[in-house]
């Protein structure tokens, strides 16, 4: 297996860390997926959070102005790391007014990212700091766990077909719900999901008001869209959309 890649452009390095510091505040752990097109970042590990999962996807040619990678056979040209979220990101935050970042799959008496960045000094020369990140080889066998989730039909997009969305939250002594109005409605995923479904008929999902402020908080992606999909008593899941990057992540009920 062989990964390299190169970002000298300040805009598409800044919006790659930002990206990074926002995986590292939705997942301890996770996959990165690398493939000949695509970055993804995965989060499945639903026994260690909670029910969580994540599938953040990047367009390599947006940000890289050079990107090699050899999978692990022709039939299966993708690779596929295990690593620490936090390390990628602290290691990116020293790129700041970097000139160039390179990323490269080595091995260092054991598998490592490591992210060399070239920095100028106060002289205008150059010095370049480098990060070993150490990572986990996840082998073929297990990549059918770590593939893109598939939503199911959801009862009603944006909480109702009206472009109605409530966020209550409630305890022992006060209940507060925020109401909001007049949103869109994307088309369903299926022709046939609401054709008995009354407009104004609520669909709604208990959840963890911690997994839904760690989600909100670690955005930093600045999306140009973003859907809410409920599935009644069941899930709820967050497709946020940018023009280089998308980010689904899936909150489940609580039992």
């Amino acid at each position: 297996m062989k990964f390299r890649a190169k970002i000298v452009d300040a805009a598409c390095l800044n919006h790659f860390t930002r990206v990074s510091n926002m995986i590292a505040k939705l997942a301890k752990t996770c996959t990165l997926r690398i493939s000949p097109d695509k970055l993804n970042f995965i989060l499945s590990d639903k026994l260690a959070s909670g029910g969580v999962s994540m599938w953040c996807e990047l367009e390599q040619e947006n940000f890289f102005s050079e990107f090699q990678m050899e999978g692990i056979s022709a039939a299966n040209n993708e690779i596929y790391l295990e690593l620490t979220s936090e390390n990628l990101s602290r290691a990116l935050k020293t790129a700041q007014n970097a000139r160039a970042l390179k990323i490269k799959l080595t091995n260092k008496h054991y598998p490592c990212l490591t992210v060399s960045i070239e920095l100028l000094s106060v002289s205008s020369s150059s010095r370049i700091v480098t990060h070993d990140i150490p990572v986990k080889v996840i082998p073929r066998r297990l990549w059918k766990d770590l593939q893109e989730p598939t939503v199911p039909d959801s009862d009603i997009i944006e909480a109702n077909l009206n472009g109605e969305l409530n966020l209550k939250i409630e305890t022992e002594l006060v209940c507060v719900t925020t109401h909001f109005k007049d949103l869109g409605n994307p088309p369903l995923a299926s022709e046939n999901a609401s054709q008995a479904r009354n407009p104004e008929q609520m669909a709604e999902v208990h959840i963890d008001i911690r997994k839904l402020l760690q989600f909100l908080a670690g955005q930093q992606a600045n999306p140009t869209k973003a859907v809410c999909n409920i599935v009644n008593n069941k899930i709820v899941h967050f497709d946020l959309l940018h023009e280089d990057v998308s980010l689904q992540y899936f909150i489940p009920a609580l039992s």
